[in-house]
């Protein structure tokens, strides 16, 4: 029965589930706060044009690539590497592969356990609205900075963790698709009714003037391409990690290439709503839109003080980001727990235990807001994109001639056309590098 235990790999038992997962784990923080963010500041519509662009570049090359090469070898990045430079080099390639395949996995832990700091953040956040500490708080700076310190936020951190590792116990299908299902579409909703309010809001109709209004003359900015690279190439969850792993989930009659565009398309529709309901709300009441990150924990807290049934919006908006968070989390803790499984055969309950524990032991000592975001600008600057750039050479470049194209093709009834190669070998590896270098250059642009 054990032995059963350690050999069975979940599987997600519908498309729909594997979508909604893979658009739970793209929409999260970058969505809510950078997109609008930088939509305005880049030239509204105009940042809005270049970001689009780059969607269906990287929806239909690099997304496509990452989960037809997880589904080809039924691994996460560790065996997938592994057995691409096994096609190529034989048995000699099996120890430089495993090796490298390290690199999407330590990546894809390590942003996880700085995302979990901040579920932590947003828990504390939804429990004073609920008892009314947060709506009475009069410096809400003051009120984050008293959470944001090292050991600040240990008991809320660990119930963020508490929560995520309790579904993923439960299994691909029964934990991570099922939860995925009830919390993506609560996401959509309660942004949609935070929508609704705030397009009432007085001085709304500015915030939307500054993200949709097009400035034309950003087009020629260059910084407005490089951002937009950058919103798109996060957002789309691309490390060459949890797409793969999820893509190993999936049934083999399965056409990724449409899944790969329904999740680039709900991806954008997650952060254009984010920002029609962030900017004209912060906008409404004349605070600062640029902000940053302290947008979620200082900007609009101070903003729910001040409307009308404000607690009940706090409470819609909080539950709603940590869904849209813990779905992330979800994903990017399932690539480490996936390679215990695979490659120590370890039972799924053991895996997620190791990880829960390593996460714990090292996040507790990254809780003050300085030394987070540094974790995590270091993770995502160098070890995110590079992972994304390693797994795009092994799949279109490392496995044999046609084999990428046979995988995607899989459980497609129309022919891929001849725009596959170009675009997915030369473009995408081409931008992929980009991001690497673009991003070291400019300390970090997603």
């Amino acid at each position: 029965m054990k032995e059963k235990e350690k050999d069975a790999r979940g599987e997600f038992r519908t498309r729909l589930g594997f979508i909604i997962a893979c658009v739970g784990s793209a929409v999260g923080m970058g969505n809510i706060w950078m997109f609008p963010y930088r939509t305005g500041e880049f030239g509204g519509s105009a940042f809005l044009i270049a970001y689009f662009i780059f969607v269906i570049l990287l929806g239909f090359s690099g997304v496509i690539g990452e989960m037809a090469f997880g589904r080809s070898v039924k691994c996460g990045p560790i065996g997938a590497f592994t057995k691409a430079m096994e096609m190529r080099f034989g048995p000699k390639g099996r120890i430089p592969g495993k090796i490298i395949g390290m690199i999407p996995v330590l990546g894809s832990l390590g942003i996880a356990i700085g995302y979990s700091v901040v579920v932590g953040w947003f828990l504390k956040y939804l429990w004073g609205t609920i008892s009314g500490e947060l709506m009475q708080a009069e410096d809400m700076g003051a009120y984050f900075g008293e959470l944001a310190v090292d050991f600040g936020s240990i008991g809320w951190h660990f119930l963020g963790l508490l929560l995520t590792f309790a579904i993923m116990l439960m299994g691909v299908s029964k934990g991570i698709e099922k939860m995925n299902k009830v919390m993506m579409p609560i996401f959509f909703i309660f942004f949609i009714l935070l929508l609704i309010r705030v397009v009432m809001l007085p001085g709304a109709a500015e915030g939307y003037r500054y993200m949709f209004v097009p400035r034309w003359e950003e087009l020629g900015n260059i910084q407005t391409w490089v951002y937009a690279l950058g919103q798109a190439f996060f957002s789309l969850s691309l490390a060459g990690s949890g797409t793969i792993v999820y893509g190993s989930y999936l049934k083999k009659d399965i056409d990724v290439v449409s899944c790969a565009g329904n999740v680039a398309l709900f991806d954008t529709c997650a952060a254009l709503l984010a920002g029609m309901v962030v900017i004209p709300a912060v906008f409404a009441f004349g605070l600062d839109v640029g902000s940053g990150p302290p947008l979620m924990f200082i900007t609009l807290p101070a903003v729910f003080q001040q409307i009308p049934f404000g607690a009940l919006f706090a409470v819609i908006f909080f539950i709603a980001v940590i869904f849209a968070a813990v779905t992330s989390l979800m994903n990017l803790f399932e690539t480490p727990i996936e390679a215990l499984q695979s490659e120590l055969k370890l039972s799924r309950r053991t895996s997620v235990c190791i990880v829960a524990l390593i996460a714990a032991a090292v996040a507790v000592f990254i809780e003050s807001g300085d030394t987070v975001g540094a974790w995590m600008d270091a993770v995502s600057i160098y070890i995110i994109p590079l992972g994304a750039l390693i797994a795009a050479v092994m799949f279109f470049w490392i496995c044999p001639k046609g084999y990428a194209r046979e995988q995607i093709q899989m459980g497609r009834e129309k022919k891929i056309g001849k725009w596959l190669e170009p675009v997915t070998k030369y473009l995408f590896v081409g931008i992929t590098f980009a991001v690497y270098v673009l991003g070291i250059f400019f300390g970090g642009i997603g």
